[in-house]
């Protein structure tokens, strides 16, 4: 593994019984990076993400963390990594003060002025029992709980699906906080994409436990293009058969056409705009969905 990745992935592939969560994947993540993890439910990124942190050990192939094998993390490796589940596991029963002191005795490298002002600036008491806080207190708890470990690198599985949008921006903004004083690596898995593109700068999109793209979202936003051109004189089959096509879809009067830059179609009346990250996301998406469905009616047809 390259010394400026914190992780690196070789035909990583993890099966449950007959289901095959990851399917051979190859990855490598840059250092001091806030990377968006997205894909659809049962794509494989939690997966992905128990992997990484240590939770899971794979059916076959490699994932290396911090140029360490994550199969056979040791205490002082796992102290490098801070975790947050979509659950935000805490237990209620527990004061503030004492899941602190317990994070204490588990950490090598906790770091408990830094718990305890972070909780101060939230105002979230230490004599408070966790399950008495707001669902966005307790996510802010989880996530001081994983940056007082001092990690290198933070993983952070959906924790923001059951929280309100104040709550989510609470969240993110504290986040933000943490990366830009630490300059800590954040892999962050979330199905609230518009909320990604505020805070990431690197993507990764997994679909079918495969991973589908990996790159800066810069230079991946810069890659693509919307298209809308005339209705009148082109074929869906066409279109979408196109070089660099991701997409065909069809409104009242024009076609959008999601495609990598220069690629698609050129012709008068065609523009060419900007695309967001969710739109690229779902673009990409739709793409696999359109593929499952004609694998689908192919089958079927060939009984």
């Amino acid at each position: 593994m390259s010394t400026d990745m914190v992780v690196s992935t070789r035909g990583l592939t993890k099966q449950y019984g007959k289901l095959l969560a990851l399917n051979g994947c190859d990855l490598d993540l840059p250092a001091g990076r806030v990377v968006a993890l997205v894909g659809p439910n049962g794509a494989g990124k939690t997966t992905l993400l128990r992997l990484i942190a240590g939770l899971l050990h794979p059916t076959s192939g490699t994932v290396s963390v911090l140029g360490r094998d994550a199969a056979t993390h040791t205490v002082a490796a796992l102290s490098q990594v801070g975790f947050v589940a979509q659950e935000h596991p805490l237990y209620k029963r527990f004061k503030v003060r004492e899941l602190l002191r317990l994070g204490r005795e588990m950490n090598p490298g906790w770091d408990q002025a830094y718990a305890e002002r972070r909780l101060a600036g939230l105002d979230i008491g230490l004599e408070r029992r966790a399950g008495q806080l707001s669902g966005g207190q307790q996510a802010q708890v989880a996530l001081v709980l994983a940056l007082a470990k001092r990690p290198r690198l933070l993983v952070l599985d959906e924790p923001l699906a059951s929280l309100d949008p104040l709550a989510r921006r609470e969240f993110l903004r504290s986040l933000m906080t943490a990366v830009a004083d630490d300059a800590i690596t954040v892999l962050f898995s979330s199905h609230v994409v518009s909320e990604l593109e505020r805070v990431c700068d690197y993507l990764v999109l997994i679909d079918e436990g495969r991973i589908r793209l990996a790159d800066d979202l810069d230079t991946l936003l810069a890659g693509h293009r919307l298209l809308v051109g005339p209705r009148n004189g082109h074929s869906d089959d066409a279109l979408r058969s196109a070089d660099g096509v991701l997409t065909v879809v069809h409104g009242q009067r024009h076609i959008n056409v999601v495609a990598r830059t220069g690629a698609g179609p050129a012709a008068p009346g065609w523009q060419a705009h900007p695309l967001g990250l969710e739109d690229l996301v779902h673009a990409y998406l739709e793409q696999s969905h359109q593929a499952r469905t004609h694998r689908a009616a192919s089958e079927v047809s060939g009984r």
